[in-house]
């Protein structure tokens, strides 16, 4: 491909983007496709002979759309936002325009020192605790998701644990799978982690945390690790972090903070009451890639201090040996992810974070969070309907139907099925609820009040 070839293609496929972004809000949110469908209209044999471009946009129009679900429509109301922006894209663009492989600081020393700076511009936009900064003996890195941080998280906490054996790491019992995944991969095994009862709020009860370290010490275990999650998957819960801080203390345990989504609240100040308690915490992580304008993937995981870490995921062969890294003036992010390899992320964080500005992050924030609270109002309003997670929104509303789970289950299929909007479900206490997550980019009041209408009407 030419470099002319290049501006009029690339042009060309810009214009999509933008006439998609235009249009999203009309193509039905989920897609609906059959298995199979998309692949059966795929040739069986690679091409023998060069395709023109044209050939293949209309490719996607034909073949690709139709098996989309729309994460970008502004009546994506299922799981969590998944948030692409102008800013975000262009820079996405940038990146692999770049091509960059930032593993060293030596293989592109920007895409280091953006990164560095950029997370250290995050940390005071939601006022971590200065010990996250790079200035001292801590930092922030990109990873490519909260599942990755908590690993991260894990193995740098079995490092300081030091030669312990019969490991065991705790969260809630409705934390994220992905703390399941990362004591099995790190070696603990699926049974050294203990899952914590929750209360009436869907929170850890630290009460109940603090009794199964006691026994698991009593019995001859290490307890390594916790995990508070702040915005839980399910309901939005947030735990008790200042007394699971207090509890890890003083058991020399290793406190991870998973603030995935719920994170990016603490934009606003007066929504910074989230992080009480993070202080404490080795760790902490959120996902701009969710709720902050900015195209997946993208976590920022944070640690107190860096050497853990560094030397857990530490391996030098000679051929990545050169004379910036031994001199220890920069930072090499390999030595901070699982991977070797690392794509130049910060540049799509930068372009958001100049875009909007802090203000502009903070507004958009506040008006997501005033929408769910509206929303649950009309829930609240309305004898059919039982809110489940009163207790700890932002931007999630959890409900159910009072005639149970069968009619609650009619209310999620009739939605989806319309293709007006798209919601998914959680278990809460042994009931099926319906999540309705409030932050898609371009969600407006219009979007949530239609959502509302398919509701009523579904709910007969």
């Amino acid at each position: 491909m030419t470099s002319e070839q290049f501006r009029r293609y690339g042009r060309e496929l810009v214009d999509w983007i933008a006439g998609y972004l235009a249009r999203v809000e009309k193509l039905p949110v989920l897609s609906q496709v059959r298995p199979g469908e998309v692949r059966a209209r795929l040739p069986e044999h690679p091409p023998v002979a060069p395709e023109p471009f044209d050939r293949v946009l209309a490719d996607v129009d034909e073949i690709i759309l139709p098996g989309i679900t729309h994460w970008q429509s502004p009546n994506f109301f299922a799981y969590y936002p998944a948030n692409g922006s102008g800013p975000s894209i262009l820079g996405e663009l940038l990146s692999a325009g770049l091509g960059v492989q930032g593993m060293l600081w030596t293989t592109s020393p920007a895409a280091t020192e953006l990164e560095t700076h950029v997370l250290d511009w995050l940390a005071e936009l939601l006022d971590l605790p200065p010990k996250f900064r790079s200035d001292g003996a801590g930092g922030g890195v990109i990873q490519d998701s909260a599942s990755s941080a908590v690993l991260c998280a894990l193995v740098a906490a079995r490092e300081r644990a030091g030669t312990a054996d019969r490991l065991t790491a705790y969260a809630s019992a409705e934390a994220h799978s992905s703390v399941v995944k990362a004591v099995r991969i790190a070696g603990l095994g699926r049974a050294a982690l203990r899952e914590i009862a929750v209360d009436d709020r869907h929170a850890m009860r630290a009460d109940e945390f603090a009794r199964a370290v006691q026994r698991d010490i009593d019995a001859g275990f290490t307890p390594v690790m916790a995990v508070a999650t702040v915005g839980t998957t399910g309901s939005g819960a947030i735990d008790p972090v200042p007394a699971i801080g207090e509890i890890c203390r003083r058991h020399g345990m290793w406190l991870h903070v998973d603030a995935a989504m719920a994170g990016t609240a603490a934009l606003a100040p007066e929504l910074r009451y989230i992080h009480n308690g993070v202080d404490q915490a080795d760790s902490y992580c959120t996902n701009p890639h969710k709720w902050m304008f900015t195209n997946f993937d993208c976590d920022a995981f944070y640690v107190a201090d860096r050497r853990p870490l560094i030397q857990a995921l530490s391996v030098l062969p000679e051929y990545l040996r050169n004379e910036a890294s031994e001199s220890g003036e920069v930072i090499d992010y390999r030595d901070w992810q699982i991977p070797l390899g690392r794509r130049f992320r910060a540049l799509k964080l930068w372009f958001v974070i100049r875009h909007y500005g802090a203000e502009g992050l903070r507004h958009h924030v506040r008006r997501h969070v005033e929408l769910a609270r509206q929303f649950a109002e009309w829930v609240a309003a309305d004898d059919r309907f039982e809110l489940l997670n009163a207790g700890s929104r932002l931007n999630l509303v959890c409900l159910r139907h009072r005639n149970g789970d069968e009619a609650t289950r009619r209310l999620l299929d009739t939605i989806n099925a319309s293709g007006r909007a798209y919601v998914t479900h959680t278990s809460l206490d042994g009931k099926l609820a319906v999540r309705v997550s409030v932050g898609q980019t371009r969600t407006e009041y219009v979007h949530v009040e239609r959502l509302w209408e398919l509701l009523r009407s579904a709910a007969g």
